[in-house]
Formats: C-alpha cells, structure tokens, sequence
C-alpha cells in the first residue's frame, strides 16, 4: 500500500489506513468486516438517525443499510455510524422539550466529529424528524466533503384521517368538556399507524422539501412514503450518487449558495410550511457562510405565493402529495414561472433545471395544488414582524384564516407550563394575548416548541379568538394567530420582559408589525426597573448551550464566530 494517496477520491481515508504505519488502524477496520480491497475503495460514511425514541426514526436503521449497499455497488466502502434523535411529538409541554432544538447542534457536531475523526471521503445522511435534519445538513456543511441528504419518508395517515396534531388538539377539546375519554382514546391508538414522520406539512415535511429545493438531496426524495420500494431505492441511490460527487469533487458548498437558499424559501412558502424553516434555513446558511436574514423570507415572500392545501391550516396530508408527484411537478411550475433559479447544481451534478427537464404535470383532476393564478394567498404565509415589541424581528405563520390583524389585551406568563394551565382552567378568554416569555434559546433554554398550548386553544375554540407570542417557537403543526421567535428575547432583557398583564397588543400581518402600546418613557422606566433572572440550568448541555447560543433571528447556532 503507497504511502500517498493516488486517488484524489480518497484524500481523507487515505492518511488513516495507507502505508505500514497505518497497520493498526487498518487491524481495527478489518474486525468490522474491510478487506484488502476495501482500504483502496472511498470511504463514504453513512450518518443514521436510527432509534426506537419516535415512530419518524423507527424505520431508519434499514434504510441506512440500504445506502451503505448503494454505496459498495458503486464502488466505494460505506461505513454505517449513528446520531442522536429525541421526539418532539412526546416530549411536547415538558421540561425535556427544551433539548429539542439543542439537539440540532449535538447532531451536527456529532457527524462532524465521527466523520472527522474516521477520515470518510463522502457521507450520505439519513434523518426522520424536525431536528436531526437540519442537524445533518449543518454537519455535511461543516465537513464540506461530497455528501447526500436522504429523507426518511412520511408517515401514513391514521383511522379517520387523523395525525399527531389530532391527538394534541383532542387534549385541548377533551380539556374543554368536548369530548370524553373514551374517544380520546380512541384517537390517541389509531393516530400514528407506523414509522414515518409527522403527516402534515409540519416542520418534518417543510425540511425536507426545503432540502431537496436546495439541491442535498436526490429528486423525489422529501415525498415518499417511510415504507415504501421509493424510499429502499431513494437510499441506494445516495449512497451511488456520492461516489459521482467525488469523481467530480462537488462539496456542499458548491451547492448550497446563496441563489440555493432563495430557492428553498421559495419552496417552504408554496407549500405553505412551518415557521421553524426560518429558523433552520438560516442556521443552515450559516455554516457555509452565506448571507441570509429575516428580511429576505420577506423579500421572496412579496413575490411567492402559498399554493398547497396542506395541513395543518389545510386539509390534506403529505401522503396524498406524494401520491399525485410530490413536490417536483410544484418546482418545475416554479421554476417555469420564473421563480426558481434553474441554474442551482444539485447532488445528481446536474443543475436543478436539468433535473426537472421532464418532470409531468400534476393530474387535472387533483386539489392538492392550487394553480399559480388562482392561489390560496397571494404572498406568504410567513411574517417576518418588527415593532417595539420585537426590535430584531419576530416570526409570525398568517395564512388568513385567522384573518390578517389582533388586537387585545397582554396575559403574561413566564413558562409554557404556567401557560397551559391557565388555557386548560379557562383563565385565558377570548379577546386575550397569551405572552409566553423566557421560553428563548437562551431563557428556556432551548426555545421550546408550544405546540400543547397552541393545540389547546384551538381544542378549546379560540383559535380565532386569542393570539398567542412568544420568544420560543413553534411545531409545523401550530396553527392559528401565533407569532414566535420574538427578539431581542425576553431573557436578555428584550421588550417581551417589560409586558405586564392587560397591556394593549396589536399584531398587524399586512404591515407586518407587532407593537404594544406604550409609550417610549415606559417602555424606558419598566426597563430599568427589570432585572435578568438567574439562568435555570447551571451545568449540563442546556447550560452550555445557554452560553453559547445565538440570536433566534441568526438561526440559534453554537459555532457563530461572532
């Protein structure tokens, strides 16, 4: 074996196991199963997101064996390793959701340091739920090494059209008197009938779509059924396509660009997506240092509009979007209308026009999609807002249906739970503005999702009737007047933490404002008389993240230089 690496495919294996000095690496190597002939192969890593913890990861241990296969067929040596997961769907209300959005940074620092460490030449990563995809993404940009994202699939719908967000606002219709244990019940043992993620255009779908925008992932892969002979074949195919990125040397960031990003923002808001692909898209766009802000989800959504009927404002599942094309039929539309940028490469090494060149219309007869003349909104869904209540903006998902503009009086809590229990006992009444404060990524810590109280007040009938702000955040499955990602965040003295219950609030999705109404010397004297509380986590990951999170307005990473 040469003590030089001849092929230029293998410049990160080839220093961990060429030449007589790397005898005891390549010891350790053929006890998990290397040959002669495999230490001359690229190595491509194979990032799965396995675990029994939720039914969106369940399935993935075997479709990472799939793409490890794709890639021995093509002739490189695929090399399964594991990340974390955790479930946002069961950890939801509790104390333990605050390391939802933590997890994003331990993924993608995990697949950094195991890819970094092993020397793997490529990586295919495969990831089921909101934050291990976004968690990947930013571990293959950080490495920059020729690399794949593969979605783990979506979840089939359950008994009665039902999904999570049935069961969550079920709890808030139970809560209310509603409906009885019994059919609770019901509901909570025929809701999820399998592996597969959460079914709406939730958080889970949105990445994944945003994704395959972006051109990390092989046509068609954000809209296949968990289990299905799409998905088996999607993986073998990135495991194979990874060895065609070496041979052409094509990195994350040769794909991941500027104009990329436009074209993800651009995707999210046509299928009408979660909130929370703000907050990663930018996070995403950080790791390979390029430019994006708030203001430009506001830029593209003057010129996009929401197309797809999907839940949970909508009606229909991503199973039955996948069942008339998925999301390529929406893109070439897109791109025809001069709204995507057709020149982006992608992880085929074609470009994203090249890739949607022959790709069918929708069926006539199908309702999933509305036509680009006749959409359901004419500009997005999401409201980047500015006012005195949020200086460094704020993250708002009006799709209309809760009509455009709230005004109402402040009812201020200083946790979720706290929250909750006043939604639950009736406390909070039409007409209110529930305040949901040190719930950032700082105060939280973790910027939990508030997915129970929100699901509660729409069980309770409210939704059109209360507002709900927050500096945390939302699942894709939060739907009505709701804005989150408030900053500065209350913890570092933004203007959430000068609120005081009845303070009149008024959110303005056309102007796109939200403001409370004080006067600026009031705002000052409430100022100078707060003082920050003592952080709730001391030692651990959540005090650590706690001291090096950023701003939820640049994404909430850990590894800004800045």
């Amino acid at each position: 074996m040469s003590d030089t690496p001849e092929d230029p495919r293998r410049r990160h294996s080839a220093p961990v196991v060429d030449g007589p000095g790397k005898a005891a690496s390549r010891a350790m190597l053929r006890a998990v199963g290397f040959t002669d002939d495999d230490f001359t192969k690229p190595q491509v890593g194979i990032a799965s997101t396995w675990s029994m913890v939720t039914p969106c990861n369940s399935h993935i241990g075997e479709l990472a064996e799939h793409a490890c296969a794709g890639a021995d067929t093509a002739g490189g040596k695929g090399v399964v390793f594991n990340t974390i997961t955790i479930s946002d769907g069961i950890a939801n209300g509790t104390e333990g959701m605050k390391y939802s959005l933590v997890s994003r940074e331990v993924i993608a620092d995990s697949i950094e340091t195991v890819a970094g460490c092993e020397g793997f030449d490529g990586l295919v990563a495969i990831g089921g739920c909101d934050k291990n995809m976004p968690g990947c993404l930013m571990g293959l940009a950080r490495l920059d090494r020729p690399s794949v994202f593969v979605y783990g699939g979506t979840i089939l719908p359950g008994k009665g059209h039902t999904d999570i967000v049935s069961v969550f606002e079920a709890m808030g219709a139970h809560s209310r008197g509603d409906l009885d244990r019994i059919a609770l019940k019901q509901i909570e043992e025929t809701a999820i009938p399998g592996p597969g993620a959460c079914g709406g255009m939730y958080t889970a779908n949105t990445m994944a779509s945003a994704i395959e925008a972006l051109g990390m992932s092989l046509p068609g892969s954000s809209a296949q059924n968990a289990i299905s002979r799409d998905k088996r074949q999607d993986c073998e195919a990135a495991g194979a396509a990874v060895l065609t990125l070496l041979e052409r040397d094509i990195k994350p960031s040769d794909i991941m660009t500027r104009e990329a990003f436009e074209n993800a923002i651009t995707v999210v808001i046509a299928l009408g997506g979660s909130t929370n692909a703000v907050l990663h898209l930018v996070a995403m766009a950080s790791t390979v240092d390029v430019p994006l802000s708030l203001a430009d989800f506001t830029e593209i959504g003057r010129r996009v509009p929401v197309l797809a009927d999907l839940r949970p404002s909508g009606h229909y599942m991503m199973s039955e979007l996948v069942a008339i094309g998925g999301i390529q039929p929406l893109m070439k539309r897109l791109l025809d209308a001069g709204l995507l940028h057709g020149d982006c490469l992608t992880v085929t090494g074609a470009t994203l026009a090249e890739n949607l060149a022959a790709v069918p219309p929708y069926p006539a007869d199908q309702a999933i999609i509305a036509p680009l003349e006749t959409p359901l909104k004419a500009e997005s869904h999401l409201r980047i807002l500015h006012g005195n209540l949020a200086p460094e903006g704020a993250v708002a998902k009006i799709t209309g249906k809760e009509g455009t503009r709230f005004s109402g009086s402040a009812r201020v809590f200083g946790s979720e739970e706290e929250a909750q229990a006043r939604i639950n006992d009736g406390t909070v009444a039409a007409g209110d503005v529930v305040v949901i404060r040190y719930e950032g990524p700082k105060g939280g810590p973790g910027m939990r999702e508030m997915l129970t109280p929100t699901s509660a007040i729409m069980g309770r009938g409210l939704g059109s009737e209360v507002a709900l702000i927050t500096d945390g955040r939302f699942s894709g499955g939060s739907h009505g007047f709701v804005v989150g990602h408030v900053t500065p965040e209350a913890f570092d003295g933004g203007p959430l933490a000068l609120v005081e219950d009845g303070d009149l609030i008024t959110i303005d999705a056309e102007a796109d404002t939200i403001e409370i109404d004080l006067s600026d010397e009031e705002l000052m004297r409430r100022r100078a008389a707060w003082r920050q509380p003592e952080p709730r986590y001391t030692r651990g990951v959540l005090a650590k993240y706690a001291r090096l999170v950023s701003s939820a307005s640049t994404g909430a990473v850990t590894d800004r230089p800045d």
